[in-house]
């Protein structure tokens, strides 16, 4: 790694200026055509990846995709997903709802504006974001709406895909980028599932002050705690890819080996399936650094890591167009792009024109909040030396003990016996006679452990407003434990599923010895 003055004097250009009090600032002089044609680089980048990736979307779990696997792509690729499939783009539009709130209220815009447009929209939520929207239609505000207590998928990737917005509206900004993802990552991540926002946004910030990928990558990360589990996994990421720097399949490999153990999801615990934001946000960097600096090949890298092989190609690509500028993004993917220009993402009222305007609007204002300069002919940027955010750590003390299957309803007796730290029921409502069944319904249920009331759920019907989970409860004393489940207004048209519970203990499963080693 190069000495990061003698780096940003080469590649960035700036000019430094003295204060008074003998303090060094820096600053960075660029023309408005130019910080426009790197926002709509980032929005294009971002809608062109989440496309490519967008069939196949958790269909690799742990695999990679081969090479011999055709990801297909056409001059009107992305118009037949805005006509047929607009639920692809729920990264973009996610990020967008916040870039309204922003338009609307100005960047003094408080959280709670954030957290009512975000529970109340239209669109369909899931993981942390969904709990996130459970709770706060529930009177659960942020921020301890998406801690970990409250949320058991704050370690997910759903802030991470969302937080393109903040480093977008922050050029060369990052501790400022880092200020709106603590106003708004917090309401539905916490720990690492927070930090991947952080750092994807750090990245988007200093794309617009250099375009040597793997200093953004390694400078970025300095926004996170060097004792966090995702800086950790991140910094073995750089390490390898400095080892293997032809290979971006032994570094995925080194990534599986490591980091591929999900702790916190309910549907990630003992599974393939991950959708964790330390390892997704590992084959964004992938991308990054083994595409040097290539469209082409970093959204197909990142997307051909597997998991959510959609979302991580939309940041890997977000972050190289802001880098590339607009303009220097390859015809071959913008000619499907510009079929779509002028047309609303589902849910908004903002097409990619708009977001590029309004983003770029964002950015006039938070360059002069934080001192730079505005002319009609060039803008001056106030750089930003990155801080660390502060250390957060979800699920401490707790580890996967068991995932068992239940496969009880409601209807019947639902009682669990176990022994451990903490608990997550795993269930869904239905209909049982769709014709007479009320739409509007939300079970309720007292959940007693121990024989001791500690909840009273409510479990919607409607999909849009749901609970994700029938049930968590983490920070128990390490025992035996009963839980029992009673039903408070049963419905002979709707029942309720239980079809796993996951346990937790205070300290990692040992090996036990079973077959391994033995003859048959």
């Amino acid at each position: 790694m190069k000495n990061s003055f003698s780096h940003l004097v080469v590649l960035s250009s700036f000019i430094f200026l003295f204060s008074c009090n003998g303090h060094e600032k820096e600053f960075r002089v660029i023309k408005p055509e130019v910080l426009k044609d790197k926002i709509a680089g980032g929005w294009a980048g971002q809608t062109i990846g989440c496309t490519y990736g967008g069939p196949t979307e958790f269909d690799f779990e742990g695999t990679i995709i081969q090479d011999y696997y055709h990801i297909p792509w056409n001059d009107h690729y992305i118009k037949w997903y805005f006509d047929n499939s607009p639920g692809l783009y729920d990264d973009v539009y996610m990020d967008l709802s916040f870039v309204s709130i922003f338009d609307k209220y100005g960047i003094d815009a408080p959280v709670d504006s954030f957290a009512y447009a975000f529970a109340n929209a239209k669109f369909e939520l899931w993981h942390a974001n969904q709990v996130a929207r459970y709770n706060i239609l529930n009177g659960i505000k942020p921020p301890v709406s998406g801690h970990w207590l409250n949320n058991p998928h704050a370690d997910c990737i759903d802030f991470q895909i969302e937080a393109d917005f903040a480093g977008l509206m922050c050029p060369g900004m990052p501790n400022s980028a880092s200020e709106v993802c603590d106003k708004i990552g917090h309401i539905m991540n916490s720990g690492d599932g927070w930090y991947g926002g952080v750092y994807v946004a750090a990245m988007y910030s200093l794309s617009f002050i250099s375009n040597d990928i793997e200093y953004i990558v390694t400078e970025a990360l300095k926004s996170i705690p060097d004792s966090s589990s995702l800086h950790q996994c991140l910094s073995d990421v750089i390490c390898w890819y400095k080892k293997y720097p032809d290979d971006w399949k032994q570094t995925w490999f080194e990534v599986e080996k490591n980091w591929s153990e999900d702790v916190g999801c309910p549907e990630g615990v003992f599974s393939s399936y991950n959708i964790d934001a330390k390892i997704n946000c590992a084959y964004v960097v992938i991308g990054l650094l083994y595409g040097r600096g290539d469209f082409n090949k970093t959204i197909d890298i990142a997307t051909r890591c597997g998991q959510d092989s959609d979302c991580n190609p939309a940041t890997a690509g977000g972050i190289l167009g802001t880098i590339l500028g607009y303009e220097k993004i390859p015809v071959f993917w913008k000619t499907s792009l510009e079929e779509v220009r002028n047309m609303n993402f589902a849910y908004t009222e903002i097409s990619i024109n708009e977001a590029d305007l309004m983003s770029y609007q964002q950015a006039l204002q938070m360059i002069e909040r934080n001192g730079g300069k505005i002319t009609e002919t060039e803008i001056t940027i106030k750089t930003q030396k990155i801080s660390p955010v502060g250390f957060e750590k979800n699920f401490a003390g707790h580890y996967p003990a068991e995932k068992r299957r239940v496969n009880a309803n409601f209807s019947d007796t639902v009682n669990i016996t176990f022994n451990g730290n903490g608990i997550v029921l795993e269930g869904y409502l239905f209909f049982r006679n769709n014709i007479n069944a009320d739409r509007n319904y939300v079970a309720k249920a007292e959940v007693y452990i121990d024989d001791e009331l500690v909840e009273t759920i409510s479990l919607p019907a409607n999909y849009r407003i749901r609970k994700n989970d029938v049930f968590w409860k983490y920070q128990m004393p390490s025992k035996d434990h009963m839980l029992k489940l009673i039903w408070l207004n049963p419905d002979k048209n709707v029942d309720v599923h239980v079809n796993e519970a996951i346990i937790y203990s205070y300290e990692p499963s040992k090996f036990v010895k079973g077959l391994a080693g033995t003859s048959l």
